[in-house]
């Protein structure tokens, strides 16, 4: 006789706490250090790497390309996510990450630079997916949920804005010391052996025991996905353009290219607004998305717009400001809106495609830019017409969304 426990009874659930949401928002800002830490030193690397055929893309793509990774690979990240588990794949990306991350610490050639970058961007792609959709696993309760959704932007905007200011600090020794700072999701993966768990199916807890049942196959909900992951897509661009373009900007007005500290001082206090824009998501949650989607486009345009006419690094502050405000409340509103009423077998997979379509936009971005900057005759102006866009999809979403009834049959449906 043996003290097994019967394969019917039900396994009690386990409570997430304080721990686990602390351990989730950290893993959460490592996609955050990998787009935002180098942000200060771009324009010596432009003149570092400037003699190089096609610097003028390669250089930004130093920064962008972990999200093209990232929009290729989440999807992946996503299937084995559901398939295999969450804890084991968070694990070995973060111990990963910290050593592809800090590879351009010594490297010196541009072409090896990008394909770390490119290894980065896979480590980034199941890091932020399984945190994520571990968030919403562990955390049941719609409040709790959205308060910590919320709390994912707060902290990586937080989080960026000293990552920020330290690569603007430390890329006054050199643009290759920022890149040590990587090493810190070695801190973060270690505690995470300990006190994050695999959820299990036969939580009771959790909503997916009156969706999927057991056997079914899972397929992703593309009817409720499809109007979020679109409008994410360019949500995705808006937030990263002055994410990638405020150095930039800021050198355009006469500051020097090696000034990083004031260069990180302007992209601080950029993502201190982002970070202000997302803490009010949770105050506002209850006017759902119909009504913070134009409001997080429009403060975005409106700041783009006074970029774009008021000329000069007092506008260049104060655009970047508002519009980042606009920017912290929109990427847990997109978030909210496509992963919120997702069952748990389908999480890992819709997760994974929402990341695809918000970093595809952030990939594109400095090719956009680029591109838009030649056709219009400059970068200010080039913003300034991003802000144009953005003013529009506020106003369409705006009208589109104002029918309730149709959200509310489009999420019972799905």
């Amino acid at each position: 006789m043996t003290n097994t426990r019967p394969a019917t009874q039900p396994v009690a659930a386990r409570t997430a706490g304080f721990w686990q949401a602390v351990l989730l928002l950290a893993g959460s800002c490592m996609p955050v250090l990998g787009s935002v830490l180098i942000t200060p030193i771009l324009p010596q690397l432009s003149e570092v790497f400037g003699d190089q055929p096609g610097s003028e893309v390669l250089v930004p793509m130093i920064v962008a390309i972990p999200a093209l990774i990232i929009a290729i690979f989440a999807p992946f990240a996503g299937q084995i996510v559901d398939r295999l588990g969450r804890k084991n794949l968070l694990l070995v990306t973060m111990f990963a990450y910290a050593l592809v991350g800090t590879a351009p610490a010594w490297l010196e050639d541009l072409q090896l630079i990008l394909f770390s970058r490119v290894l980065v961007g896979v480590c980034e792609a199941a890091i932020m997916t399984v945190c994520t959709t571990l968030i919403v696993d562990y955390f049941h309760e719609e409040k709790r949920r959205t308060r910590y959704l919320g709390l994912q932007t707060v902290v990586t905007t937080l989080a960026a804005t000293v990552f920020i200011a330290v690569g603007g600090a430390l890329g006054v020794a050199g643009w290759h010391t920022p890149f040590w700072v990587y090493a810190i999701s070695i801190l973060i993966a270690v505690p995470m052996i300990f006190l994050l768990w695999e959820p299990r199916r036969d939580d009771r807890t959790d909503a997916h025991v009156a969706g999927i049942a057991a056997g079914e196959k899972v397929r992703v909900p593309w009817k409720l996905l499809a109007a979020p992951l679109v409008v994410t897509l360019f949500g995705g661009f808006t937030f990263y353009v002055l994410i990638i373009e405020t150095s930039y900007l800021v050198v355009g007005t006469g500051v020097a290219a090696t000034d990083t500290g004031v260069i990180g001082l302007a992209a601080a206090l950029a993502s201190l607004a982002t970070a202000a824009g997302a803490f009010t998501f949770a105050r506002i949650a209850k006017l759902a998305p119909r009504v913070q989607l134009p409001i997080a486009f429009g403060l975005q345009a409106i700041g783009m717009l006074v970029i774009w006419l008021g000329g000069g690094l007092p506008a260049v502050i104060v655009g970047a400001i508002i519009a980042s405000a606009g920017s912290g409340l929109l990427l847990p509103t997109l978030l909210t809106w496509a992963l919120s009423k997702i069952a748990f077998e389908q999480r890992g997979r819709s997760t994974g495609w929402w990341q695809t379509s918000f970093y595809l936009g952030q990939f594109l971005t400095p090719i956009l830019m680029g591109a838009l900057g030649a056709a219009v005759g400059g970068l200010s102006v080039a913003v300034g017409v991003v802000g144009i866009a953005a003013a529009v999809v506020a106003i369409v979403l705006g009208v589109l969304l104002r029918r309730p009834a149709v959200v509310d049959s489009e999420t019972v449906s799905a």
